[in-house]
């Protein structure tokens, strides 16, 4: 046998038990925005071309979205009322309170999203690797007045034991597998099962129109047929249907205006669609009878 994950077992999604979204709706949307803050000098992957530290042209970048970006994405998010789950560095609430205070009064869900982008789970030793999810919960609950029922790793880069630690802290759900399904589904964790929630790296801004070097119309265009395949497919099997955005890339004005064509789009399809936050979807699936819920065992 070749090494395996070994925390959930296979499943074809068409060989699965059926289910439903409330209203009977068969795909559900939830669309994320990730809001990130970097150590200046160090660390953080470089985006599009190696810099040497203190890397002044990344670092800026990337607060062009906590300046700028965040505020040009919620006045539109306001216009064409979607919710967001909001995916957080707890650093952000000392760095641009402001920031988090929009979403709040929004009525957003906060996911966490490690302390600082400047370094992955997986570099971290399992003690610093605790230390720091406790860190980043309490502020997070502190501002919010409840913890956070989700989280997604910097970078997608959990640790062996970032599961198990997220289970034993008190999380309901975590994004980082939410890679490999449609569905959620449960997986093992030394404490308990850990339900992991759909998560995108392909109709992602960051890996889209930064690595792959997607034009923003591309990354439109096929955000509006993720939808609209998803909603064909629907008679199959229900389904989670994700985007992924990033404040200082899609918060340009340039690749604005073609998030709001996606967006308007999403609404034209509300009927057939549970536009939702994936802490709702999260909520839903665990109230599902037994025998159709995608256990680890």
């Amino acid at each position: 046998m070749l090494p395996s994950l070994d925390r959930f077992p296979y499943s074809p999604i068409r060989e699965r038990p059926d289910f439903t979204w409330p209203g009977g709706k068969r795909v559900a949307v939830h669309i994320a925005i990730n809001l990130e803050h970097f150590i200046f000098g160090g660390g953080g992957v470089n985006l599009d071309r190696d810099t040497a530290p203190p890397n002044h042209r990344s670092y800026l970048w990337r607060e062009y979205g906590n300046r700028v970006g965040i505020w040009r994405l919620l006045d539109l998010f306001d216009e064409l009322e979607i919710p967001m789950g909001v995916i957080a560095n707890s650093a952000i609430y000392e760095h641009c309170p402001d920031v988090m205070d929009a979403f709040r009064a929004r009525g957003d869900e906060v996911i966490g999203h490690g302390k600082t982008n400047s370094k992955p789970q997986s570099e971290m030793e399992e003690a610093e690797e605790s230390a720091m999810i406790a860190e980043a919960t309490k502020i997070i609950t502190d501002a919010e007045g409840a913890m956070p029922l989700g989280w997604l790793s910097p970078y997608l880069m959990p640790s062996n034991v970032t599961p198990d630690l997220l289970k034993e802290a008190g999380y309901t759900y975590f994004l980082d597998w939410g890679l490999c399904d449609d569905q959620p589904f449960w997986s093992r964790t030394r404490a308990g099962p850990l339900l992991s929630v759909p998560y995108t790296i392909e109709l992602n801004d960051q890996p889209a129109m930064i690595y792959r070097r997607d034009r923003p119309r591309d990354f439109a265009e096929m955000s509006i047929d993720h939808v609209d395949e998803h909603i064909r497919g629907a008679k199959s099997f229900s389904t989670v249907c994700v985007i992924s955005l990033h404040s200082f890339i899609v918060g340009q004005p340039f690749r604005l205006g073609h998030l709001r064509r996606v967006l308007e789009h999403i609404q034209t399809r509300k009927s057939e669609i549970w536009l939702t936050r994936p802490g709702e979807i999260a909520k839903h699936y665990m109230a599902l009878p037994d025998e159709v819920q995608l256990k680890a065992e």
